[in-house]
């Protein structure tokens, strides 16, 4: 192996990147818009959960002290969810109430419908409760002015859950990315428009568009910008106005390759150039910084896999952190994966290679990963299906069947 220490390799790459990307500024949006946005402020309790007492259990409410064992009590009433009673319970009876209505004043357990006989308006326990058994107390979940999220919480389920409950209706978030999206290439056409002979259909703006949707940012497709440096000045001046700039094309040492050489003449900052992997060589990453912004800026290869591969390791992580995301958490899962075919590595490059994992029949837990017949960086139907990027270090001899790989989860498995 002979590999260009001039360039980079991928984990560097992305640490630099990721150096430059900052958690944008807040916004306030409303509870129902904001699943799996990044809470950007610390949120306090307003109320208290449970807001009173209540029953966890279709049951009895009683007082403990009434109780004794094959005494009958009388069946004074029924408590329902939502109709608290409207008197206390009386000395030496009980009341049906069911789960989650308020327990009755005077109450201080509940026994299960299964451990009690009822007949005639009577009814007979055959297990006697503890006190406070089958009671949810007030405020025993969340208490007034107790902290119930940090700032940097994912808005899950469970999260979006409590703060509906605690009457938060909007809330403070780190704001989407807007990401510009430009194709560069005298040979595209937009995708309603019939290719001539030596066109291609401008194919990695719609890719990009919805890897950028997936990420949780903003998308906006510019028009096509030929390979004259002037229209790419003119599209890029534009383009720098948005929180993340992603270019395709353009970007490798070919005689109309003017893209890296308009980032620098547009003032963006080359933090660097090329990186030791396949496909996505020819990466540029640059910062601009105007009007107190900072423009995270990719010079992404042109053809597609390239294009995605890059986007994979290197772009979603950056939108990911500018929408709040902890840097250090992995973008997709990684796991461990066995080949079911074997693989030749490239000698001085890491390859990323696209692959279909499935599960072993016998085992759920073991991963298999099939590598996709056509790896060629042009490929767009190799883009179809797949739902890997194994990580192949660079080497010498094939490797055989069963050889264990790191492999980066894009989709189910």
């Amino acid at each position: 192996m002979n590999p260009d220490r001039s360039m980079l390799t991928w984990q560097h790459a992305r640490e630099l990147i990721l150096g430059c990307a900052t958690p944008l500024g807040s916004e306030v949006v409303e509870l129902s818009a904001s699943a799996f946005r990044v809470l950007a402020s610390d949120l306090a309790a307003t109320r208290q959960l449970p807001p009173w007492d209540n029953s966890a259990m279709d049951g009895y409410a009683v007082r403990v002290a009434d109780l004794h064992a094959n005494e009958p009590l009388p069946v004074v009433g029924t408590i329902a969810a939502g109709h608290p009673a409207n008197e206390p319970l009386p000395p030496r009876a009980t009341m049906r109430i069911m789960t989650g209505a308020p327990m009755p004043a005077g109450a201080d357990a509940v026994v299960m419908r299964e451990d009690a006989d009822e007949q005639q308006g009577q009814v007979v326990f055959r297990k006697l409760p503890r006190l406070g058994q089958h009671v949810r107390h007030a405020g025993e979940d969340v208490r007034v002015g107790s902290s119930v999220l940090s700032a940097g919480s994912v808005l899950g389920p469970g999260e979006l859950g409590l703060l509906a409950a605690l009457g938060r209706l909007i809330v403070p978030v780190h704001r989407r990315p807007q990401v510009a999206i430009v194709s560069t290439g005298d040979e595209l056409v937009t995708a309603d428009e019939p290719p001539q002979h030596g066109q291609i259909v401008n194919s990695n703006a719609h890719c990009l568009l919805a890897l950028v949707e997936r990420s949780g940012a903003k998308g906006r497709i510019l028009p096509i910008a030929r390979d004259r440096p002037e229209e790419l000045k003119r599209c890029f001046a534009e383009a720098f106005a948005s929180d993340v700039v992603l270019s395709s094309g353009g970007v490798s040492v070919g005689d109309f390759d003017f893209v890296k050489q308009v980032f620098t003449e547009l003032g963006a900052k080359e933090h660097f150039f090329r990186v030791a992997m396949k496909p996505g060589k020819p990466l540029v990453f640059s910062t601009v910084e105007q009007r107190g912004q900072k423009t995270l800026v990719f010079g992404l290869p042109g053809n597609p896999a390239s294009s995605l591969v890059s986007f994979e390791l290197f772009v979603h992580p950056a939108l990911r952190r500018l929408l709040g995301y902890p840097a250090a958490q992995s973008p997709h899962p990684v796991a461990t994966v066995r080949l079911s075919e074997p693989i030749r590595p490239d000698r001085e490059r890491t390859h990323f290679t696209r692959a279909l994992c499935t599960r072993s029949a016998e085992s759920p837990f073991d991963l298999w990963a099939r590598p996709l017949a056509q790896q060629g960086s042009g490929m767009l139907r190799s883009l179809v299906g797949m739902n890997a990027l194994l990580e192949v270090p660079p080497g010498e001899a094939t490797l055989p069947v069963g050889s264990e790989l790191h492999a980066s989860l894009l989709g189910p498995v």
